[in-house]
């Protein structure tokens, strides 16, 4: 049985060692494990072992994990077996080692769904074993080692301490074949009895599992269910639903879907969140047709009350207020923007405004520098004509307006422009 057990050991450690970190959780533990054991059977007339378990017995193996639900461990055991309260002397020694098959319980009834930290295992598989006696020639009989055969099954419940351990309680059931000599060491067993398995012995033990590896999880608590996986997707989907159809700006279109994500207040907006600007003057239609009803025609000299003073405000620093200009012009092709403009300085005489001119990519940047200054300076030109004082108006070329694609051509029409800052 020994020639058998440690080859195969190896091969199987050997063969999955060369795959062992290729999925996204670690497969390798070691487990150690001490605490108490109990003999059962056989025993010679007038030697028991305690009614309870006796101390010690400690064990220690190598496991590693296929998956997160089936894997297989190599461990080693020792028990120190002594007679219980009314028998009679006896020291012996038992040793066994063993290659197990390990079922992650906890994995395969998907325990993740209730709780990720308690976990149970089931392990079943044999090995090789033997007895000495501890104080030498016993009973009569003299012997070096009674070797055996084993049958080992058992189940650990673990307590998850963090990513590098966890906690282990083993409770663990060893039948033997073909044992020769009594746990008490003093008798052969009944030659006439069956052999097949004549001899058992139980642990329970404490423990850890100590987990290698460079993941951030070893599989012992790895979830990968197709029904967490659902839940999980499903989450992530919903919370990508409900983060797309925030509308920050109230406009009634959703952020993922707004080209315009500022929009003030009570503007009308096309189906991409855009301010209506039909006629491309740079004013959005809402704010034109209510500044025309109260303070165009008759009314054109009517100062703006402060509400409507803050709004034009608003407009103007916001962007919503701009003079646009055809490609390679210095001129303005609209003045409704300078109109806005000159009605709010007319209105709070102790406002300054800038007036940045911008140009589009096209051209050298040299170029661009020079022509958005001059389109700025005939704006503010425009102003000083209209009687607004040059102290208050300060003029600034800011050449290329990076923050539109001055290239589309499509696009293009609204980098050329002058646009206005009140301080």
């Amino acid at each position: 049985m020994k020639k058998l057990t440690f080859p195969l050991l190896a091969l199987v450690l050997g063969a999955t060692t060369a795959n062992a970190q290729t999925s996204d959780y670690n497969k390798w533990s070691i487990d150690v494990n001490f605490g108490s054991t109990k003999p059962t059977n056989p025993f010679a007339t007038g030697y028991y072992a305690d009614t309870f378990f006796s101390l010690p017995h400690a064990d220690a193996g190598v496991r590693y994990m296929f998956n997160n639900k089936f894997g297989l461990k190599a461990d080693f055991g020792y028990d120190y077996i002594k007679q219980g309260e009314t028998s009679a002397y006896f020291r012996q020694a038992a040793y066994r080692t063993s290659l197990q098959g390990v079922a992650n319980l906890g994995r395969i009834l998907n325990f993740e769904e209730w709780t990720k930290v308690f976990n149970v295992q089931f392990h079943l598989g044999g090995g090789y074993s033997w007895t000495t006696p501890v104080d030498g020639k016993v009973g009569g009989i003299s012997y070096d080692k009674d070797q055996t055969g084993h049958i080992i099954t058992g189940i650990t419940g673990q307590v998850k301490l963090g990513k590098r351990a966890a906690l282990n309680a083993d409770f663990t059931m060893v039948n033997f074949t073909r044992k020769h000599i009594t746990w008490d060491g003093t008798a052969y067993t009944d030659r006439n009895a069956d052999r097949a398995f004549n001899a058992s012995l139980y642990n329970a033990t404490v423990g850890l599992s100590f987990y290698l590896g460079g993941n951030g999880e070893h599989a012992d608590w790895y979830a990968n269910d197709d029904l967490t996986n659902r839940v999980t997707s499903l989450e992530s989907r919903v919370s990508d639903i409900e983060n797309k159809m925030l509308d920050s700006d109230n406009d009634g279109v959703a952020d993922y879907l707004d080209l315009e994500p500022n929009t003030p207040l009570g503007n009308i907006v096309d189906v991409k969140g855009r301010s209506i600007d039909l006629n491309k003057n740079g004013i959005p239609d809402s704010y034109e047709a209510y500044f025309a009803q109260n303070y165009g025609g008759t009314k054109s000299n009517a100062p703006l009350t402060q509400a409507d003073s803050n709004t034009v405000k608003g407009l103007i620093n916001d962007g919503y207020v701009a003079v646009y200009f055809d490609f390679d012009k210095s001129q303005p092709k609209n003045v409704e923007s300078i109109d806005f403009i000159l009605t709010y300085l007319k209105s709070n005489p102790n406002a300054s405004v800038e007036v940045l001119g911008y140009a589009d990519s096209i051209g050298s940047t040299s170029y661009n520098n020079r022509l958005s200054e001059k389109r700025a300076k005939n704006v503010a030109k425009i102003l000083e004509q209209a009687g607004i004082s040059s102290s208050r108006l300060t003029v600034r070329g800011e050449g290329e307006n990076t923050s539109i694609d001055g290239r589309n051509k499509s696009t293009a029409r609204f980098a050329r422009k002058v646009t206005f800052r009140v301080k």
